[in-house]
């Protein structure tokens, strides 16, 4: 992302690295304020992909307010993550282990796996008071049938259906069909869930603690309601929970 402040505009060219070892074209401007770039790189794409890696950091998000560390490189990402596109990890899934997957296998939970690549969007602040008028960049989007049959037989089975993350829960609410069943799905999805909201796959979510006037934070008041969310944050910060990347998570039944 482009800081706008900086008016770069489209057709302007960005150089990276000392020696200028990365070119890319503004091509256009993102929903959140940000821009798309387009890197001119001559070379196959692994050797592009390791410039990238060397000349960039772990995308820490800036309100942890510290230098990024050598750590951060494993510890900013999920132990099941596959597939590059995101701009940012989904938090939630950061509170599981190795371990702790194997133990919830034994138990008997069944793990579907959904791609939503997290876009930019999901960190800008709210500035409007009708929600309505918020848009949020559109975010790749991708449902195996496999996952959706995983998820539609539990449905069936009326077992738990358990959302890891606002991410997750906002794909499942992007790929359900009028019918309540989750289809397979490949595309794109805008989708801005706040309250008033009626959720129609998952039992339960867990989730981070978020920043105020966010979308993650809108969604999570849809789903507890929202002077209810404000009493669960407001107990949050009395016990000192930890908020945001690094931070707690809770269980939303």
């Amino acid at each position: 992302m482009v800081d706008p402040a900086r008016k770069i505009r489209i057709g302007n060219k960005l150089y990276f690295g000392e020696e200028e070892t990365l070119v890319a074209e503004v091509i256009d401007n993102t929903t959140s304020r940000g821009r798309t770039l387009r890197f001119l790189y001559d070379g196959p794409y692994e050797e592009f992909k390791a410039t990238l890696k060397r000349l960039g950091e772990t995308p820490l998000p800036k309100i942890h307010n510290r230098p990024v560390e050598p750590e951060d490189d494993e510890r900013f990402q999920t132990i099941y993550a596959k597939y590059e596109g995101a701009i940012a990890a989904p938090t939630a899934g950061m509170h599981f282990s190795r371990e702790l997957m194997k133990r919830l296998e034994i138990l008997g939970v069944n793990f579907a796996e959904i791609t939503l690549h997290t876009g930019m969007g999901n960190f800008r602040p709210i500035e409007v008071e009708d929600l309505t008028k918020h848009k949020v960049d559109s975010e790749e989007l991708i449902v195996t049938s496999e996952a959706a049959e995983i998820i539609n037989r539990s449905i069936e089975h009326k077992h738990k259906v358990v959302a890891v993350g606002t991410t997750s829960m906002k794909a499942l609410e992007s790929a359900v069909s009028i019918t309540g069943r989750i289809k397979p799905f490949k595309g794109w999805t805008n989708k801005f869930i706040f309250p008033p909201y009626e959720f129609k796959t998952a039992d339960a979510m867990i989730t981070n603690f978020h920043l105020p006037y966010s979308p993650m934070f809108m969604m999570v008041s849809a789903y507890l309601g929202y002077d209810f969310a404000f009493e669960v944050y407001r107990q949050a910060i009395k016990e000192k929970y930890q908020f945001f990347t690094y931070g707690d998570a809770m269980l939303v039944i």
